[in-house]
């Protein structure tokens, strides 16, 4: 079952594209924008990922920190960074163990052979790590301009 809004953010620890550990426990008293996603520089996951870059600045500006999750690895996540130019990092959800906890895990089928077992969603935690808003099962266009409407 996902999570709602004032629910207590399930912590996690996971590697980003450039080996970086991240721990939730590491971000207490900072803003962020956890928003997973289902497969790297895939058309729905470029645009959302696009969006997140374009108004980077502004949700920074904020007070935001934008971290976008999804199961494949390094590899994949640096290119797709490199790709598009992302200013943020990409979280390497390996077994899909944190979309599980944040329940957003849903087998979906396989997009060009890559198992698609993620419910795009976007979670904002506040800074004692609760659940600020919870937008699950999103659609990748107009969702960022959606989630500043509310945040910004």
């Amino acid at each position: 079952m996902a999570l709602t809004e004032g629910d207590k953010a399930p912590g996690f620890q996971m590697l980003d594209e450039s080996g970086k550990i991240w721990r939730l426990s590491d971000l207490r008293g900072q803003k962020v924008i956890l928003y997973f996603y289902p497969i790297d520089d895939t058309p729905g996951c470029t645009i959302q990922a696009c969006d997140f870059r374009d108004s980077h600045a502004e949700l920074r500006d904020a007070g935001y920190l934008v971290l976008g999750v999804s199961p494949q690895g390094r590899v994949s996540k640096r290119a797709f960074i490199e790709k598009y130019d992302l200013q943020f990092p990409l979280l390497i959800d390996e077994g899909a163990d944190v979309a599980k906890a944040y329940g957003v895990y849903k087998e979906r089928g396989v997009f060009e052979g890559q198992p698609v077992v993620i419910d795009r969603s976007t979670f904002v935690i506040d800074e004692e790590g609760c659940i600020e808003r919870a937008l699950i099962g999103v659609k990748a266009p107009g969702h960022v301009d959606a989630l500043k409407a509310v945040v910004v």
